[in-house]
């Protein structure tokens, strides 16, 4: 239960937020629109204090990094599950814009359409017209697996994906304007042992983990 403190504090009306997403979440188009994905992104964000960090890489189908840019903001919203785009998108918006070479599909650490209104990943698309995928180590709240697909009210909205003997799966979930097997095939695709990450996502999280280290926040 959030605190009515919390919202008054951050002048936050959740019902509107909630309305928001659901609006815009009948204009997803989960299914294939015909790209060739040659220049794929990713992007990883990181919390330092009361401050985000954004980092995105853009490499291409052999994983050699064609760009890469971060930025670093104040966290202007608090932490309220299923609202973690309003906290974590302007950020990613903003790192997205000092990206001049615009990658064909992003891959987001988070939900897509098994998010219960609208998952960061989708809502990172409708902003940025780019096609996204959502990816977690986690299984969302209100989904299920049923064999390797991922359910959500009698609906199909993923895959379940092992990467590696022994590791947790991963959840792979459209965002926007790719099919639920394309994104699945996508990903698994971009495994390479032993790393349980596709390599987008491992680069971006290299890369999040190097900025961190190097650039003090104060």
């Amino acid at each position: 239960m959030v605190k009515e403190d919390l919202l008054k504090k951050y002048n936050i009306d959740l019902e509107a937020l909630k309305k928001e997403q659901l609006k815009l979440a009948k204009t997803l188009s989960i299914k294939d629109i015909g790209v060739e994905f040659d220049r794929i992104g990713a992007i990883e964000n990181v919390l330092v204090k009361n401050k985000i960090i954004s980092a995105m890489i853009v490499c291409d189908r052999n994983f050699e990094i064609i760009e890469q840019e971060y930025f670093i903001d104040k966290l202007r919203f608090p932490y309220i599950f299923g609202f973690k785009a309003y906290r974590e998108l302007p950020i990613m918006t903003a790192v997205f814009s000092k990206i001049r070479e615009k990658p064909d599909i992003v891959l987001v650490h988070g939900e897509g359409i098994n998010h219960e209104r609208l998952g960061i990943a989708s809502h990172f698309s409708l902003l940025t017209g780019v096609p996204t995928i959502g990816v977690s180590d986690r299984l969302y709240e209100g989904n299920r697996v049923i064999g390797s697909d991922v359910m959500m009210a009698g609906k199909k909205v993923g895959r379940m994906f092992r990467s590696k003997e022994g590791s947790r799966p991963l959840y792979i979930c459209p965002g926007d304007k790719i099919s639920i097997a394309s994104a699945s095939e996508m990903i698994k695709s971009f495994i390479i042992p032993p790393h349980k990450l596709p390599e987008p996502m491992n680069l971006a999280h290299k890369y999040v983990k190097q900025v961190r280290k190097e650039i003090v926040v104060d």
